[in-house]
């Protein structure tokens, strides 16, 4: 047992579930590319799961805790500064959304595409979540700030929250190069953000 051949089984277990998905890969098949038997890969995860998710978990795992981080630093911002600074913070926080992303693009490549069977299959739903709570603390401070805010029914929030961010992954999911995918989140952005403005009446 080796970095090398742990190495060895990483990659070919990446290359195995991107051709056929997590449900459709196979620990033979892995082991048989690694050049291993099958003995050998339990010898380092207990199923096939354990391997996928050690392909996966630790970028995605980054991801969803800084955007939980920035939404709560967001919220304990004064709720007058909030109207005026929820432009830049979204700029910032897309930003290191994408260079996150690409940073560890097969990782997300493997969530995003070939993740069907595991729990990273609901991945998106959760971020998701934790936008309309977001949106919703959102409203409730533009309130206590003063302005007048349209009412929103809590489903379309999470109905434009999951486009938003199924929009965001689109970049993986078309194998668009970094920085293509820069522009692209920047209009995604400008575009929700201007049709938020207009529902929410601000």
């Amino acid at each position: 047992m080796t970095e090398d051949t742990l190495q060895n089984i990483l990659n070919s277990g990446r290359d195995e579930f991107m051709k056929k998905g997590f449900e459709g890969a196979s620990l033979r098949a892995i082991a048989k590319a690694a050049g291993v038997t099958t003995g050998a890969i339990y010898g380092y995860f207990p199923d096939k799961k354990a391997l996928f998710d050690e392909l996966v978990s630790q970028p995605a795992k980054e991801l969803l805790d800084k955007y939980i981080s920035t939404q709560q630093e967001f919220a304990e911002r004064p709720v007058e500064k909030q109207g005026t600074e929820m432009v830049q913070a979204s700029d910032e926080s897309l930003a290191w959304m994408v260079e996150h992303i690409y940073s560890h693009y097969d990782a997300f490549k493997l969530l995003v595409c070939c993740s069907a069977g595991t729990e990273y299959a609901a991945y998106v739903d959760k971020m998701v979540e934790v936008e309309t709570q977001a949106t919703l603390r959102f409203i409730a401070a533009m309130r206590q700030a003063g302005q007048q805010v349209n009412e929103v029914d809590e489903q379309l929030i999470h109905i434009l929250a999951n486009a938003f961010f199924s929009g965001v992954f689109e970049m993986v999911a078309h194998d668009m190069p970094r920085e293509k995918a820069k522009g692209y989140i920047s209009s995604l952005k400008e575009f929700y953000i201007a049709g938020w403005l207009q529902i929410l009446g601000l």
